[in-house]
């Protein structure tokens, strides 16, 4: 919406509280015409003037009431609580929607979807409007993770087409809630229009989750290719590997800081009994992820902190700009683990403060470089029960 309209939207959206009072005083003074009070008769010209500005009042009223609603509608996507956004928009309707990233110059977002006749993840591309949305995966197999390269002419994305065309099994929740760590995952290079121009990685087991730093010269990506699950950086043509993480556990969803410089992702390393059900678990490609904390290392793996400590399922990390703060998803609020919202912590582990308050699903969230905007997902305003779709807000600090 324009910038100016918005303007005269709030200097105009509590005029109500002007007019209303104005228009009380009005018709409390407006002269009566019963025939008993014939001793208050005023003169017809005055009359008429105040029956003008009564006229005047009431337009001015109505005008005010329906700038107010209006303006209350562009926010109807936004719940109590959620003082950082503003002016939310709803970018994609219906289906799974989910992880969508913003390109290099901001016009664009990639993010992955099942909809239409797909029966599983695939890559799609739109602008930040929601619209033209087009197809960038193959169609064929499962993806996942998709990131937008240097140039905003090349597409990033995990699949698994090239082992099998096919939708991969669902995972066996009766060991729980599972995530599968399919073996079959590789990362894909592709152009806007769908062509696979690189193959970056060919080893065996997973690898996935891959994001590009914003010096656009690296890319940081997750992978069993050692037989755990780590952190792994590579060059834009997938030369020059390096080991990032190496404890015993889980180490992914990675996401570069503004500057290049660090690295923030989600983690659990277990111990004990627990990580030898961690290890029977990941033999059988799956992970169970009820306890993963926020952790931010520099970009060639030193200097490794833990910033949060809250035993919950907490992931999607994302560093705002200034480089200070990570906004991640969380469900360390809710007793039963089913809700996740979004929050906010300094890198140092203190200031937690909520940011969303859907009471049932907000995650994936990316901001602009300037920090005015936030991508992410969310369960709310779903038309059919479960639903994830993509939201574009305005930020407020």
């Amino acid at each position: 919406m324009d910038r100016g309209f918005n303007e005269v939207l709030n200097s105009h959206k509590n005029e109500s509280d002007v007019f209303f009072p104005y228009l009380v005083r009005l018709l409390t003074n407006f002269p009566s015409h019963s025939c008993a009070n014939s001793t208050t008769m005023v003169r017809p010209i005055q009359q008429t003037h105040t029956f003008q500005n009564l006229i005047i009042a009431l337009f001015l009223l109505v005008l005010a009431t329906s700038v107010d609603a209006y303006a209350q509608g562009l926010d109807s996507l936004l719940l109590p609580g959620e003082k950082h956004l503003s002016n939310i928009r709803q970018l994609t309707y219906g289906g799974e929607n989910a992880e969508a990233y913003f390109s290099f110059n901001e016009k664009q977002l990639c993010f992955q979807s099942v909809r239409d006749s797909f029966q599983c993840d695939q890559i799609f591309r739109m602008n930040v409007d929601g619209s033209d949305v087009t197809l960038i995966s193959t169609g064929k197999g499962k993806t996942t993770c998709s990131y937008f390269l240097h140039g905003d002419t090349t597409i990033l994305y995990a699949s698994t087409h090239g082992h099998d065309t096919a939708c991969p099994p669902k995972p066996d929740f009766s060991k729980g809630y599972v995530w599968p760590i399919l073996p079959t995952y590789d990362i894909f290079v592709a152009t806007l229009n769908g062509t696979i121009v690189n193959q970056l990685t060919k080893t065996d087991g997973y690898d996935a989750e891959a994001t590009v730093s914003p010096r656009g010269d690296k890319i940081v990506f997750t992978s069993t290719r050692d037989g755990d699950l780590d952190l792994y950086s590579m060059n834009l043509n997938g030369s020059g590997v390096k080991r990032l993480t190496d404890e015993p556990g889980y180490d992914g969803g990675a996401f570069y800081s503004a500057d290049g410089s660090q690295i923030v992702y989600r983690s659990h390393h277990p111990i004990g009994k627990e990580l030898d059900q961690y290890r029977t678990l990941l033999k059988e490609g799956f992970v169970r992820p009820s306890v993963m904390e926020i952790c931010f290392m520099n970009a060639d793996g030193s200097g490794k902190k833990q910033v949060t400590s809250f035993g919950a399922a907490s992931f999607a990390p994302f560093f705002l700009p200034d480089g200070k703060r990570i906004i991640f998803a969380s469900n360390f609020k809710d007793p039963k683990g089913r809700n996740f919202d979004l929050f906010l912590i300094n890198t140092d582990g203190t200031g937690i403060e909520q940011v969303t308050f859907n009471e049932t699903f907000d995650g994936f969230p990316m901001f602009t470089r300037d920090g005015k905007h936030l991508v992410f997902a969310s369960n709310r305003h779903d038309r059919n029960k479960g639903e994830t779709n993509v939201f574009m807000a305005d930020w407020k600090e």
